[in-house]
C-alpha cells in the first residue's frame, strides 16, 4: 500500500493511503479528542470533537482521509470553542460518581474533558432536570446504565456490523434519545448474545462487567471451550481470574470473543473442580492417582471393544485431537459408534 507524507501540527507524520486523519494522528503520536471513533469500526463523525482544521476550513478528523502535502491544525480558537460546547453539553447531565465508575482512569470522557478543559459555571447553567433510568441489570455478565450513556454508538455499530446481531439501536429522539433494545426491553430478553464485544468497546461506564477486579498481570493463553483457537489474555489476581480480553493479533480470533471466552472462564477457581482423578471402589467414588487411572481406563477398553464401546468427542478437544479420537475409535476399538457432543 503507498505511503504518504502529511504535516500535523507542524509535524511530519506517514501513513498509509486510506488512513483517516485521526488515526494517522494518533499513530503518530500526537493526541485528537473523539468518542465516537473505534478502529475495529467505519467511522461515523457524530461526537464532533475530532474537528480539526484543513486549508481554512473545520472538518472532522476521522471521516477526512490523509493525502500528500495535507497540512492539518488540531487546535484553534474556534476548534477549542466547539469542543468545549460539545464536551459541556455531553456531561451536563453526566453522573458524577467517577470514582467508584468501572471506567475509572479508563474513561474517553475523563480525557477529552481534562485535554479540553471544562467551565463548571457554565455547566451550571447548562444542567437541566433530567429523571434518572434504572440500570439494567438483567443481563448476567454485564449492566446497562444508559444515564452514563455519551451516545457514541460504539456499542450498536459492533453488535451491528461485527457481530450481526443487532439486539440494540438507537431510539425516540432529541434529548429523549437512547440505545435500547427492541421495545425497550432488558437485555435478557433481546437477542443479544452477551458476547461482551459491546463492553470492552463501551468509551465510558454505561457497559460494564458485573464482576469487575483490577488484575495484577496478565498471561497469554488459548480459549478452551472449543477447536477454534481463539487468542485470549487471561488477567490474573493472586492466583484468581479476574477479567479475559481477547487477543488481536491471533490470527483465529483477531481479538474478538464469544460469551464462553469471555465470560465463562470462572470454572478454573471453582471449588467443584476435579484437580484430582476418581475411581469407583465398592461403589463410591474415590481419589486415585493419575497411573491407577489410567491403568483402569486400559484395562476396562480391552474388555469392552466393537459394538459394546462408543465415543463421545469434546467440543473443547481441538481438530486434531477429535480426529486421534475418531481413528482410535476405528482402528483400536474396531467400531463406527462415534459422536461429538456439539450440535447447530
Amino acid at each position: 500500500m503507498n505511503e504518504v507524507t502529511l504535516t500535523i501540527d507542524g509535524l511530519a507524520i506517514t501513513a498509509a493511503e486510506g488512513t483517516t486523519v485521526l488515526r494517522a494522528a494518533l499513530a503518530g503520536g500526537v493526541y485528537i479528542p473523539h468518542l465516537c471513533d473505534h478502529p475495529d469500526l467505519d467511522p461515523v463523525g457524530v461526537c464532533r470533537l475530532c474537528m480539526v482544521e484543513i486549508g481554512g476550513r473545520m472538518v472532522p478528523a476521522c471521516r477526512t482521509p490523509v493525502s500528500e502535502g495535507l497540512t492539518v491544525a488540531t487546535g484553534s480558537p474556534l476548534i477549542d470553542a466547539v469542543r468545549r460546547t460539545a464536551v459541556e453539553l455531553l456531561i451536563a447531565n453526566h453522573p458524577e460518581d467517577c470514582l467508584t465508575c468501572s471506567q475509572n482512569d479508563d474513561c474517553q470522557l475523563q480525557r477529552v474533558a481534562a485535554y479540553v478543559g471544562v467551565d463548571r459555571g457554565r455547566l451550571g447553567r447548562l444542567r437541566r432536570t433530567a429523571e434518572e433510568v434504572p440500570v439494567d441489570r438483567s443481563n448476567p455478565f454485564f449492566n446497562y446504565d444508559s444515564n452514563k450513556c455519551v451516545l457514541c454508538g460504539i456499542c450498536v455499530r459492533t453488535c451491528g456490523q461485527r457481530q450481526g446481531v443487532g439486539a440494540i439501536d438507537f431510539a425516540h429522539r432529541g434529548f429523549d434519545t437512547t440505545v435500547s433494545t427492541f421495545g425497550n426491553g432488558p437485555l435478557a430478553e433481546s437477542v443479544c448474545e452477551s458476547c461482551g464485544e459491546c463492553v470492552v468497546r463501551c468509551p465510558v461506564g454505561a457497559l460494564a462487567p458485573k464482576a469487575l477486579e483490577q488484575p495484577s498481570r496478565e498471561v497469554k493463553s488459548v480459549c478452551p471451550y472449543c477447536g477454534v483457537g481463539c487468542g485470549m489474555y487471561l488477567g490474573v489476581r493472586g492466583n484468581k481470574i479476574v477479567s479475559v480480553r481477547g487477543d488481536t493479533e491471533n490470527p483465529a480470533n483477531q481479538g474478538s470473543l464469544c460469551v464462553k471466552g469471555r465470560f465463562g472462564q470462572g470454572f478454573v477457581n471453582s471449588p467443584k473442580r476435579l484437580t484430582t482423578p476418581l475411581v469407583r471402589k465398592d461403589g463410591r467414588l474415590v481419589e486415585a492417582t493419575w497411573d491407577e487411572a489410567l491403568d483402569l481406563v486400559a484395562e476396562t477398553f480391552s474388555r469392552h471393544t466393537g459394538d459394546q464401546f462408543a465415543t463421545i468427542a469434546s467440543a473443547k478437544c481441538t481438530n486434531e485431537e477429535n480426529y486421534l479420537a475418531q481413528k482410535f475409535t476405528r482402528a483400536a476399538m474396531a467400531t463406527h459408534s462415534i459422536d461429538h457432543c456439539a450440535r447447530l
